[in-house]
């Protein structure tokens, strides 16, 4: 009973394709490279430096370390396990702070400034997109006797990106004064964790769905955190967040469905590709919920972008340390210099996108650079379908109309409704997503 119930997990996973549809050869390689069977592995890689970290926290607290702990270790222990300082209740006033104390400067100095905030996020995650596409698509060494190889392992890349953020970060605190730290290190760990599954979701799901289908994917995450808010948390919205809700789903609707009868292997929507997607979407949002906790004590966001990359370095390198993966992809690397280039720049730009994240926000507030994403999500899907051939049939593109006209509208109510409540004390609050 439990094989049979074990091989009907396994066929129901397996890529959904038509009978005129042929399969990629990144599907049929080897069980070792299953989607499935190498998240299960890298989740066993993870436990082993998780679970002994977790028993040691465990040891530390009954011990009551931090009162009867002594030795040139204790300081490392106080701060990763304990932290240095109470929580801080009023931690957005940091930031408000921060963007009261910026200079009155001229209009045109504004204006220049939020052209380079725009253009250094749309030229860092452009080409972060088209070279995550090349990177997990098309192949690498290929002549005219040989059809090459692609690149498997999605760890890898995670690893490439993390240990690059994390040295941008850790010299961006370095040279500029930050925040007296107080949060226990640990705690890093579990958005760290589920950054991890996120960013491998992602990348996974580009062997078994188009990029512009992923990219509309994460656009309409707004849909199942509603649902969850409503159903698990009770929370109440606007009626405009019901209506872009709404017109989001129609959006993505119509795309899938008018791309369902593209033959081109790139659009071939599986439902591996789907499961992948959604747990992007999960790990993500417990990423952003966390992090929105931890915000609670004293700490820039380049702190929090540090925090967490040290912990995915561990996680990653000591999870392709167990699996012998990562000599595998330095191999890979030395073979196909192109490859190496690749995901060096697609490492820089993930790292400096994130600088730019946290600067456009610190200047111009969440509103803006909401604004400018959102371009960047439709720029993403039009480079995609002119640089690697995607074909979207006109029901396809005012799909995608309809979503990002939704986006749209959910950031001009939004900042509407902050207007308003500026002016008119509100009794009840709304969570806002």
């Amino acid at each position: 009973m439990g094989r049979r119930f074990c091989l009907a997990l396994a066929l129901a996973a397996l890529p959904i394709v038509t009978a005129n549809e042929e399969v990629p050869a990144v599907h049929q390689d080897s069980w070792g490279d299953f989607w499935l069977f190498r998240f299960l592995v890298n989740a066993a890689g993870y436990a082993s430096i998780v679970v002994p970290g977790f028993l040691l926290i465990q040891y530390f607290k009954r011990k009551n370390y931090l009162e009867t702990g002594r030795g040139i270790c204790f300081p490392v222990i106080k701060s990763c396990v304990f932290g240095n300082e109470a929580k801080s209740v009023h931690q957005d006033d940091t930031l408000l702070a921060a963007r009261n104390e910026t200079v009155e400067s001229s209009t045109a100095r504004q204006f220049f400034k939020l052209l380079f905030c725009a253009t250094g996020l749309q030229i860092s995650y452009l080409t972060w997109g088209v070279l995550q596409e090349r990177v997990m698509t098309r192949t690498y060494g290929a002549t005219e006797s040989d059809p090459g190889e692609k690149f498997k392992d999605s760890q890898f890349l995670v690893f490439m990106n993390r240990i690059l953020a994390c040295t941008v970060a850790g010299l961006y605190c370095a040279l500029i004064k930050q925040p007296r730290h107080g949060a226990p290190m640990y705690k890093y760990s579990f958005a760290s964790l589920s950054n991890i599954l996120s960013s491998w979701c992602q990348y996974e799901a580009l062997k078994y769905i188009s990029f512009p289908t992923q990219v509309l994917a994460k656009a309409s995450k707004v849909i199942p955190v509603m649902l969850m808010g409503k159903l698990v948390s009770r929370k109440s919205y606007e009626y405009w967040e019901y209506l872009t809700a709404a017109l989001i789903s129609v959006g993505v609707s119509m795309f899938l469905l008018s791309s369902s009868h593209d033959k081109h292997l790139s659009t071939v929507t599986t439902f591996s590709g789907v499961v992948l997607l959604a747990g992007y979407i999960v790990f993500d949002s417990f990423t952003s919920n966390w992090q929105d906790a931890l915000f609670t004590y004293k700490m820039s966001s380049v702190q929090m972008m540090f925090g967490v990359n040290v912990f995915s370095c561990l996680f990653t390198v000591g999870s392709l340390l167990e699996q012998g993966a990562l000599l595998e992809s330095v191999r890979f690397m030395a073979r196909h210099s192109e490859f190496a280039a690749h995901a060096v720049l697609l490492s820089v730009c993930s790292a400096f996108g994130q600088l730019f994240i946290f600067y456009t926000i610190n200047q111009f507030g969440a509103a803006v650079f909401t604004i400018i994403m959102t371009l960047r999500q439709a720029f993403a899907i039009l480079l995609s379908c002119l640089i690697y051939g995607h074909a979207v049939t006109v029901v396809g593109g005012l799909g995608v109309a309809v979503v990002f006209t939704a986006l749209f509208l959910r950031v001009y109510a939004r900042s509407r409704m902050k207007k308003r409540a500026k002016k008119v004390p509100v009794e009840g609050t709304v969570q806002k997503v």
